[in-house]
This record gives structure tokens, C-alpha cells and sequence, in this order.
């Protein structure tokens, strides 16, 4: 007579999880990269040979990589007629990119994970941090694709709305600028929301302000929005914005007083900066209880914290900042109003005022 299971017993069984869903990663990559998910959504329940020839790959590869996705979850497999199928949740998040509950982005976050370690764990060695121009390019689309649901949800409907007086001013015709761009996906939603307004993103990643520029043009704002290489703390010289945003970057920066406190300095008098970070406590038993905790955490200690030990100062705030720690860096930089609008998890929004 057992027992039942001991603890070392659920603890190993909690980590063969865990592996498997980490070796998940490489394949739900694969499945976003050769389009098997979309084709899967568009065929309906199919068999695997069904699957291959639409998507126009090998069906023995096919084959085994829907019998590990159904393992995982992330197909239905019906065993009376052999064939798979996504169901309208499995869709949303693995094939909807344009919809609230798509994550597809976060796997090529992770896999930018993986395929930098060796460089994160020279970093640790060193303790000079690794730079966010050093890293792969999947991290940058990821980035993009894993944030744009969030913000297409939320920017102009919940987040915009609750500063004080800045819909008017993007309505009538503001000068915006939002610092550490990337490829420019927020600055073109709003572009394209706010026909009077004219726009200028920052970056100092070169190829992610190329990708805007053309993200800018394909989307028909080219003539309202611009991209320009630059870092956060020497950013537009000579303008002054009355709406300067920043979305999950700041905890990213070397000196993050420094670059509020530059982004302080091109505001107008009555401006706005709208700065936007992770729904995060301020302390780590809260975090704990957070369901992002093990992303956030994750994230910033293979990106977020070497990014920022990597440039002058090296703060390193983390991800995980918290908005009592944020509201203390903004009042360094000179910001005398600090006020939280929104609280839409996972992101946090501040309103910061001269």
C-alpha cells in the first residue's frame, strides 16, 4: 500500500512540465514561421496529409509536430477520424494576430531567449551587461507581435483617454514623440487614429527604425510620422511635444533619470508624458502572486537587466520595477505631478506632468 506520490515525486513531475513546455517553444515557432497554424484555422479539422499540402510542407514532419501540439494542448485531436483542429480559444491566442488574446509574439521572446543565453551568461561573468543592439532579431519581432494586442486593446480606448486634456490636443493637432520606437507599432496605431497629429518616433536600434519606416509607409502615415535613429536622453533637439510616450522601455535604460528627465525638457509647458511599464508590485512576495510574475522575471533577467547594466549608469531597474519605484525615478527627473491612469494587467500607465 503507497502513500501517493511524495513531494520530490511532484516536484519532478512539475519540471517534466515545465521541460515540455520549454521544448514547446521551438515548435510553436516553427508552426507560426510556416504559416501551420493560420492554414489549420483556414482548412478546419484536418489529417495530417490534409494539413501538409495546404501549407505546402513534408507531411511525416507535419505529422509528428501535430501529435506534439495536441500533446501540448495547442491543437484538439479527434481519434474517431484521425484529424486535428483548432477550437475558437486555440485560434484567438495562437492565430488571431489583430485580436486582444493573441501571444504568438511571446514564443519568439522566448526563443530569443534561448538563443542568446551564451551571451547573457557572459554577461553575468562580466557584469557588463549586454546591449539590446547585440541581441537576435527575433527578439525585436517578438517584441513587437508579443505588445501590439495589449496596446491595439487598450492605447486608444482606455489609456489616451484617462490623460488629462490629451485627446483634445491629438484630435486638434499635437506634436508626439515616443522614445525607444522599435518597429513603430504604437506610433502608426496613433497616426492612424489621429489624422491632425504628427508623430516621431525614437530608437537608437538602426534596423528597428528602418522596419518602422517601412511599417509607416505600408500603413499610409508616412506623411504624418517619421523615425528617427536616436537615443533616449538626446532625443529631438530643437522640438518640443505635447505628448511624449514611452511604452516598457524605460526599465530597459542605462540611466533612467537621465532619459526622464531629458524627456521633461522637450515637453511643452502644459505637456504630457505617458510612460507605460509592467504591471508590477513593489515588492517580490506581491509579484509573487502576479500570473506575468514568472514572464515579467524572466524577460528582465535575460534582457531587460543586461540591457540596461550594458549603457552608462547600469541601474538596471528591472521589469518587475513597480510603480512606487517608477514614481520615484520620475520625481528625480523633475516631474512635480505623478498620477496612475490606467492599470490594465500586465501594464501599468502613468501620467507624468511638469
Amino acid at each position: 500500500m503507497t502513500n501517493g506520490p511524495t513531494k520530490l515525486d511532484l516536484f519532478k513531475g512539475k519540471i517534466a512540465g515545465e521541460i515540455g513546455a520549454a521544448m514547446s517553444v521551438s515548435l510553436a515557432v516553427l508552426g507560426d514561421r510556416l504559416g501551420l497554424y493560420k492554414a489549420l484555422a483556414a482548412a478546419g479539422p484536418c489529417t495530417s496529409a490534409e494539413l501538409a499540402e495546404t501549407a505546402g510542407v513534408n507531411e511525416r514532419n507535419v505529422r509528428e509536430w501535430l501529435a506534439a501540439q495536441a500533446a501540448s494542448g495547442y491543437v484538439d485531436y479527434d481519434d474517431a477520424d484521425g484529424r486535428f483542429g483548432l477550437n475558437a480559444e486555440q485560434r484567438a491566442v495562437l492565430v488571431d494576430e489583430d485580436g486582444p488574446a493573441y501571444m504568438g509574439g511571446g514564443f519568439e521572446l522566448a526563443a530569443a531567449m534561448f538563443l542568446d543565453e551564451p551571451k547573457v551568461a557572459q554577461a553575468f561573468r562580466s557584469g557588463l551587461g549586454l546591449g539590446w543592439h547585440e541581441r537576435c532579431g527575433c527578439l525585436f519581432r517578438g517584441t513587437e507581435r508579443f505588445f501590439r494586442p495589449g496596446r491595439a486593446a487598450n492605447l486608444l480606448e482606455v489609456w489616451l483617454p484617462a490623460l488629462e486634456g490629451v485627446e483634445a490636443k491629438l484630435k486638434a493637432g499635437a506634436r508626439v514623440a515616443d522614445v525607444g520606437c522599435g518597429h513603430g507599432g504604437a506610433v502608426i496605431m496613433m497616426a492612424q487614429a489621429f489624422p491632425n497629429a504628427y508623430f516621431v518616433g525614437f530608437d537608437y536600434h538602426g534596423p528597428s527604425v528602418e522596419h518602422a519606416r517601412a511599417a509607416a509607409e505600408a500603413a499610409g502615415v508616412a506623411g504624418r510620422v517619421r523615425f528617427e535613429q536616436a537615443a533616449a536622453k538626446d532625443f529631438g533637439e530643437g522640438g518640443e511635444f505635447d505628448l511624449i510616450t514611452m511604452f516598457d522601455a524605460l526599465h530597459d535604460m542605462g540611466d533612467p533619470v537621465g532619459t526622464a528627465h531629458h524627456m521633461r525638457s522637450r515637453l511643452t509647458a502644459d505637456g504630457t508624458c505617458m510612460l507605460v511599464e509592467p504591471n508590477a508590485a513593489d515588492s517580490l512576495s506581491e509579484n509573487l502572486k502576479n500570473p506575468f510574475s514568472r514572464i515579467m522575471y524572466s524577460a528582465s533577467t535575460m534582457i531587460c537587466t543586461p540591457v540596461s547594466m550594458s549603457q552608462e549608469v547600469g541601474l538596471a531597474l528591472g521589469a518587475a520595477a513597480g510603480p512606487g519605484r517608477l514614481t520615484e525615478v520620475a520625481r528625480q527627473a523633475g516631474f512635480t505631478r505623478v498620477r496612475r491612469v490606467a492599470d490594465e494587467s500586465p501594464s501599468l500607465v502613468l501620467e507624468l506632468k511638469l
